[in-house]
């Protein structure tokens, strides 16, 4: 419906007209030029004229036409199919068949009165059905979340949810935060009848485990209907020849069945190792595809070995190794000078104790030092040879006899940057007991950080503590005192812990022994054990020889399986850098290289990772009819079975809140931006003006 309104008093209409009837009175009443021609002609041409100027003058009033748009919006239904594994573990071909014609018939039924939306979810939720039932997961809140996200703001009349109730991540969807205004339709799928069934249910353990140590994996078993059956649980390594590592024999004494077991592993070889558990078969059980489960460990054999060196023994030696043996990345040796084929070169950061000292300038150990590049921490006292101390490293300048000492204790400089401690060190490291530093003049190099500054007495002053500097890509601290296993001691003293010590050494350390990549190519991935549902990403990065980066030349890559097949890739240019989404890879061991010339040199890096199968939906063959009732009735729908999918468009229809609604809106605009009023103005002047001239007028 539409209606005009003007934007003047409507009486201006009269307005409007008399100004035509005035303008072609003007013109046509006293012109004889074409009465003579017909006595109407005049009055034809009088009357174009005056429906041109009063049309004219009307639209200078700005009139505007009003309507009202009536727009019916059906109401939309999620039809929701759960695509895990899970789900057509009972049906045969032919029942698989039957129920995807079901749902299709179901969906154009749908489509004639609702505005239908078909999603499918396992792993991800996605639009489109597509009934390949390969997720290897299953997130049934997860989709109920996304519905609510979508379509919460609009007409949503249903959600028919097609799924066996299984799921195995997520929350429980009976409990969950989302508020769906809509009922909710669950079809039955799977078969809820316990079977004669063994399950590895889950196995729990450490991703990452330390070359020669050992590590606990906790095995849940379960079973179902198998009472008085006996089985063995067997755990081998996959490529570590057939012996189990670990046998035990389990006998099931009752139909609901349970069971945690713990088994200790010794890490005895480096890399990701893979690992299979498996339960032997009983008799009549339905499958043994949940009898077998696979895990990677990814043993690392990345202890860097630390070597304390001192000049002769002390109690700082004792405090050090107690403090840094906590890491398990640190495997520490003790040795004193003295020592006979002792191989500083062997180890991957050196602490000296006092060294080089009155008694021993220790010359060779320290070219070794230099000659490898090994890091190391100098710790001073009354031992040390100051003047030799000063010429083997360029970090600070003591002049000292050695002789005299003073008592300093600790305050943090303000503006050190090479790591971060903790808030509370700065106000309780004053605390602690004082060490014991040389009485002498101190000057320290102007590439140096200075972390801890002496405190004599009740004096700060700007004598050097704690320092690190780097030389010739050597990295070393030098701590200008000694005593610091009394640091340990008060430490226990004030806090029952021995926190604050270990961090300010462990910081120390892990700062001076950590290596830098110096490479100009490299390639780096996320993590190094991937779920097989997970693609396999990876970035690389190129530097030139002033170690900017660049991405100019192609970088190729060939990832290679346990079999020694190849797949070759390209990476990706980014703004910067490459990337490389190499897609998704079945369970296994895998090598990459990747390969990119640059300046007429050809690098290469090489790396691995492993893909562990997500066995998920084989561990739970059981539907869960009672979940999918719990969720119909808590949204006001019912739980069908698969045989009454022809129902469910009567259901919807019958039902009173899927109704379609209908929205009313007003719509203004203009009558000036009507098109065709300017074709009709157009064409009463050119009638006008092709009369005028046909009948000998200009």
């Amino acid at each position: 419906m539409e209606n005009i309104s003007l934007q003047y008093p409507s009486w201006f209409i009269i307005l409007c007209l008399a100004l035509g009837l005035g303008y072609a009175l003007l013109l046509y009443y006293r012109d004889k030029t074409f009465r003579e021609q017909s006595p109407r002609l005049n009055m034809a041409l009088g009357f174009i004229r005056f429906l041109t100027v009063s049309l004219l003058s009307l639209l200078l009033l700005s009139p505007l036409i009003k309507s009202l748009v009536t727009e019916v919006k059906k109401p939309v239904v999620v039809l929701a199919q759960d695509q895990s594994e899970s789900v057509v573990a009972d049906l045969d071909t032919v029942a698989l068949d039957g129920y995807k014609q079901s749902v299709r018939q179901l969906s154009e039924a749908l489509s004639e009165n609702y505005e239908l939306k078909e999603y499918a979810f396992g792993n991800e939720v996605r639009e489109g059905i597509d009934f390949s039932f390969q997720d290897k997961v299953s997130n049934i809140s997860k989709v109920l979340k996304s519905i609510y996200d979508l379509y919460s703001n609009q007409n949503l009349g249903a959600v028919i949810l097609a799924t066996d109730g299984i799921y195995n991540e997520g929350s429980n969807p009976v409990y969950a935060s989302t508020k769906l205004a809509a009922p909710i339709y669950t079809v039955a799928l799977g078969d809820t009848t316990p079977k004669r069934d063994l399950v590895l249910k889950r196995v729990f353990h450490n991703k990452i485990a330390y070359l020669d140590d050992k590590f606990s994996i906790q095995i849940d078993i379960a079973a179902q209907n198998c009472q008085g059956a006996k089985t063995t649980l067997t755990v081998t390594k996959v490529g570590g020849g057939s012996a189990p590592l670990k046998s035990i024999p389990l006998t099931i004494d009752r139909n609901d069945y349970f069971n945690t077991q713990e088994i200790i592993l010794d890490a005895d070889r480096s890399g990701v190792q893979r690992y299979r558990i498996r339960l032997s078969q009983v008799t009549e059980e339905v499958t043994t595809i949940n009898n077998t489960k696979d895990i990677f460990v990814d043993v690392l054999d990345a202890r860097q070995k630390i070597l304390l060196l001192a000049n002769s023994a002390h109690p700082d030696i004792t405090a050090i190794k107690q403090s840094i043996s906590k890491n398990k990345n640190y495997e520490v040796t003790t040795a004193y000078i003295s020592q006979q084929n002792l191989n500083p070169a062997a180890f991957d950061f050196v602490v000296l104790h006092q060294l080089p000292s009155k008694t021993n300038d220790a010359s060779g150990v320290l070219r070794q030092l230099y000659e490898n590049k090994i890091p190391r921490l100098y710790i001073l006292g009354t031992q040390s040879a100051y003047s030799t101390f000063s010429k083997v490293q360029p970090l600070i300048d003591i002049r000292a006899d050695g002789r005299n000492t003073n008592d300093v204790q600790a305050t943090l400089a303000d503006n050190f940057s090479l790591f971060n401690l903790r808030e509370d060190m700065a106000t309780e490291l004053p605390k602690f007991a004082p060490l014991l530093a040389p009485f002498g003049e101190f000057t320290e190099n102007a590439n140096t950080e200075i972390l801890l500054y002496q405190r004599i007495g009740k004096i700060d002053t700007k004598y050097p503590l704690l320092l690190f500097g780097e030389q010739n890509d050597i990295k070393m601290g030098v701590l200008c005192a000694e005593g610091i296993w009394k640091w340990r001691l008060f430490d226990f003293l004030q806090k029952g812990n021995h926190d604050l010590f270990d961090e300010l050494l462990g910081k120390s350390i892990q700062y001076l022994s950590l290596k830098e990549d110096k490479r100009k190519f490299r390639i780096s991935l996320a993590k190094n054990i991937f779920n097989d549902n997970e693609p396999i990403i990876m970035d690389a990065e190129l530097y030139n020889d002033s170690y900017e980066l660049i991405n100019d030349p192609d970088v190729s890559l060939t990832i290679t399986n346990d079999e020694g097949k190849d797949f070759n890739y390209t990476f990706n240019k980014t703004t910067q850098g490459y990337t490389l989404n190499a897609g998704f890879f079945p369970a296994g061991n895998y090598t990459f290289r990747g390969q990119v010339m640059n300046s007429g040199k050809q690098l290469t890096y090489n790396g691995q990772f492993s893909v562990q199968p997500i066995q998920l939906e084989i561990y739970e063959t059981t539907a869960d009819h009672r979940l999918l009732t719990l969720i119909s009735e808590k949204y006001g729908g019912q739980m069908i079975a698969p045989a009454g999918l022809g129902q469910l468009a009567s259901l919807l229809q019958n039902k009173e809140t899927v109704k379609p609604i209908v929205y009313q809106t007003s719509k203004t605009r203009p009558v000036i931006n009507i098109k065709w009023i300017f074709f009709v103005l157009l064409g009463l002047l050119t009638l006008e003006w092709f009369l005028r001239r046909y009948f000998g007028a200009y």
